[in-house]
């Protein structure tokens, strides 16, 4: 079964800029918070990592930091930009940690679990 993204548009109802080439990130690692249903962590918030966020996701279970090279992963750094799950940006804006956010390249469809005023405070 070949996954086909949804269609690519931002919370502001543009087209999805791109959010990483290097570190290559999204569901379908093309640089892009593209999603599908069979995203079930709804990989569509452009992030910027901030080192409080990444201790942050490491402590609850999440850990982006440490390479895996068997998935082809070097580990996330402050600064990098990379698709995280919905829900999790939501969980850290909770606890006062969430990281920037590029609106232009948010997926419409982070918005089925964050509402558009959190991620516009937390714009880049």
């Amino acid at each position: 079964m070949k996954l086909i993204p949804d269609q690519p548009v931002n919370v502001l109802g543009g087209p999805l800029l791109s959010c990483s080439d290097e570190p290559l990130t999204g569901f379908f690692r093309d640089g892009h918070c593209n999603t599908c249903d069979a995203d079930t962590g709804r990989h569509t918030v452009c992030a910027i990592m901030t080192a409080e966020f990444l201790a942050y996701s490491k402590y609850v279970g999440n850990d982006l930091t440490t390479p895996r090279p068997a998935f082809d992963f070097a580990g996330l750094v402050p600064g990098d930009h990379w698709c995280l799950c919905a829900a999790r940006f939501l969980q850290a804006h909770d606890e006062g940690c969430a990281p920037r956010v590029r609106l232009e390249a948010t997926h419409i469809r982070a918005l089925e679990v964050v509402k558009l005023e959190i991620l516009e405070q937390n714009r880049a």
